[in-house]
């Protein structure tokens, strides 16, 4: 198909899929003329997931470029694909990282890890991100959040197995006789569903939040639709 095409059948426009092409995101077409080239349905679905990473998912151009690069290559397999996607998903620096009172958080973040009996890299860029909300909470006198880490992990541990399950299914599908082409499911799942995934938790957690107010503070939300 052409470009208009690909444009039309994706809803991406014209301007927007040449600007993916020169960040690398988008794989070339087929090149036709000098001016022309031919797109498949490999870069309509890699459109999509495209938008999904950076529409849905919130992901900046580089953090989907390095997510994307992730899927193309097959030395990155297995467990190292969560890091990628997880780097893409955490922030890796944020001033105020060296001071005691976060290091303090640093290490009581590590704490919770070693209580729940999970085995991850002690440079898990998550260790991090809880370290910020356990200092912050700290500066804020928010004890009771920090009360109640244990059953957020709880949730947390949940979640993980459901995202874990998802891969495997996608994984095993039928569509595909392919070993490769399995392969690229479970990939493209690892990469794609932490990135969708957690923007899915979080809209599901405000709704519930919502939802709990509501009742606690007697309040009666209009119908969804």
């Amino acid at each position: 198909m052409r470009m208009a095409e690909l444009s039309r059948r994706s809803g991406v426009s014209v301007p927007t899929i040449k600007y993916y092409l020169r960040e690398g995101l988008l794989p070339a077409g087929a090149v036709t003329s000098p001016n022309q080239a031919d797109y498949g349905n490999g870069h309509l679905r890699r459109l999509r997931l495209i938008r999904a990473l950076i529409d849905v998912g919130g992901l900046s151009v580089a953090a989907a470029r390095e997510v994307l690069g992730a899927v193309d290559d097959p030395s990155v397999v297995g467990h190292d694909l969560l890091g990628v996607a997880h780097c893409a998903v955490v922030p890796t620096k944020r001033a105020g990282r060296d001071t005691e009172e976060w290091l303090a958080a640093r290490a009581e973040a590590a704490t919770v890890v070693e209580r729940r009996g999970w085995h991850v890299s002690p440079n898990a860029p998550a260790l991090d991100l809880v370290a910020d909300v356990i200092a912050a909470a700290r500066a804020l006198g928010l004890d009771e959040l920090l009360g109640v880490i244990d059953g957020y992990a709880d949730v947390a541990e949940t979640v993980a197995e459901h995202d874990l399950g998802t891969v495997i299914a996608r994984a095993q599908r039928g569509d595909t006789d392919d070993e490769m082409g399995r392969q690229a499911l479970m990939v493209e799942a690892v990469v794609t569903g932490t990135v969708l995934g957690e923007s899915l938790l979080t809209g599901l957690r405000l709704l519930a939040q919502e939802a709990a107010s509501a009742r606690i503070f007697g309040q009666t939300a209009p119908s969804v639709g």
